[in-house]
């Protein structure tokens, strides 16, 4: 197998690993956090896929973080919980993404190498190896190898663009802490004949296009910053509460835990509502403006978005709905105390940083690059964010947990 190539970024997070990284961290979760998420994009996965391999990943990390017995206040980072998340780590990232086998491999045994021989290691490596069995035997079949069923909606031999379609099986997934996918799915979009439908229809048309005149160049540099979705993005907001003095390798397995299963949930129940509804893009209705018995709305045949448009429909917001989601847990996971600054990078936007002093200027932010960009309506990244709001309480309330282990078909 070839061995993948390293990014800065990959290098760096292997620096991490086996301890000679020279920037401030959290602890061990945090480092192979952020090696996941590395391996994770030089994978070249979709987001989609990408926040359901994440989520497997931290499910492991947890349940590793459990069964080594170091959920007591002040058990620290020690050699056992170094073992433990490394082990889950390696199996599951190896199951997951094979292609980077290499990469992970060197990655685990520069972690191990740096941590003392004897039965503090031995044990914690068996409890990460078991926990990312039992997950991944838990996760196999959770609907996202559903053969594809979408139809292109068109009439006898007419032309539709043949771009495929963003995992159009999603909704049909088993979700972490959802009932079902449909269950925040939200009404329909406004009525075409309303107010608020020409009010959107001629903000995104006037702020979202690629030659907009009306767009400052502030919400230009947002706009391109929140065009990235792979995880990294958001996990770097988690790594801001993780980072936090006083903060437990428990605490933070946990948190992760919780952050991937919201937003892995939060794109079943997003995805399924775009599917139900099918509802236009922009450059779709803005070139069709004619055509919406509204006289508020006018056409623009040649109109184009700030960014490309995502493979899937428009309503609602997937960005929205997973701000949503990781504000409500991290908004929950502070509490009454002081939230940290959350700060995070963008790749689409040559690296830059943004940095927020609150959790809705962070969820506000991401929903107003959607429209900046040219791909959403207003009332579509309301309506994210809301039902993030939701799934972010499910996991505040508690992590999705493995079923009993006397389970024999998700023995290790």
């Amino acid at each position: 197998m070839k061995k993948a190539k390293h990014t800065f970024a990959g290098r760096f997070a292997v620096a991490c690993l086996i301890g000679v990284g020279t920037l401030a961290r959290a602890d061990v979760v945090t480092d192979w956090n952020t090696f996941a998420g590395e391996m994770i994009v030089q994978s070249k996965l979709g987001t989609p896929p990408a926040n359901r391999v994440i989520a497997i990943v931290q499910t492991a990390v947890h349940e590793a973080v459990a069964a080594a017995d170091l959920q007591k206040p002040g058990s620290g980072a020690g050699v056992a919980a170094a073992a433990a998340v490394a082990a889950a780590n390696r199996a599951s990232l190896v199951t997951l993404l094979p292609q980077q086998e290499g990469a992970i491999v060197s990655a685990y045994q520069a972690a191990l190498a740096k941590l003392d021989d004897g039965p503090e290691k031995t044990s914690g490596i068996l409890a990460g190896e078991e926990a990312a069995a039992r997950v991944l035997a838990w996760r196999t079949n959770d609907g996202a190898a559903t053969p594809e069923q979408y139809r292109p909606h068109a009439a006898p031999r007419a032309y539709v663009p043949t771009t495929g379609v963003a995992a159009p099986q999603w909704p049909q997934r088993k979700p972490w802490l959802l009932a079902d996918s449909a269950q925040f799915r939200p009404g329909p979009p406004p009525a075409l004949t309303s107010a608020r439908w020409s009010r959107d229809y001629n903000e995104v048309k006037a702020l979202g296009s690629k030659t907009s005149q009306q767009r400052t160049a502030e919400q230009t540099d947002i706009a391109r910053f929140w065009e990235y979705s792979l995880p990294p993005i958001y996990h770097s907001v988690v790594q801001s509460v993780a980072a936090m003095p006083g903060r437990s390798v428990a605490q933070n397995a946990r948190l992760f835990a919780a952050a991937s299963q919201a937003m892995d949930d939060a794109l079943i129940a997003v995805m399924d509502a775009k599917y139900h509804y099918g509802f236009w893009r922009p450059v779709t209705a803005i070139r069709n403006g004619d055509r919406d018995y509204n006289v508020g709305t006018k056409v623009e045949p040649g109109w184009n978005p700030l960014i490309d448009n995502p493979a899937h429909p428009e309503y609602p917001s997937a960005h929205s709905i997973l701000a949503g989601a990781l504000g409500e847990l991290l908004k929950a996971e502070v509490g009454y105390g002081s939230m940290p600054e959350l700060v995070t990078s963008s790749p689409t936007a040559k690296g830059a940083t943004r940095r927020w002093k609150t959790v809705e200027g962070f969820m506000q932010e991401v929903a107003n690059a959607r429209v900046w960009e040219g791909i959403h309506y207003r009332y579509s990244t309301e309506i994210g964010l809301d039902m993030g709001r939701k799934i972010g309480a499910l996991a505040a309330a508690g992590v999705a947990r493995l079923p009993d282990a006397s389970d024999a078909s998700l023995a290790p």
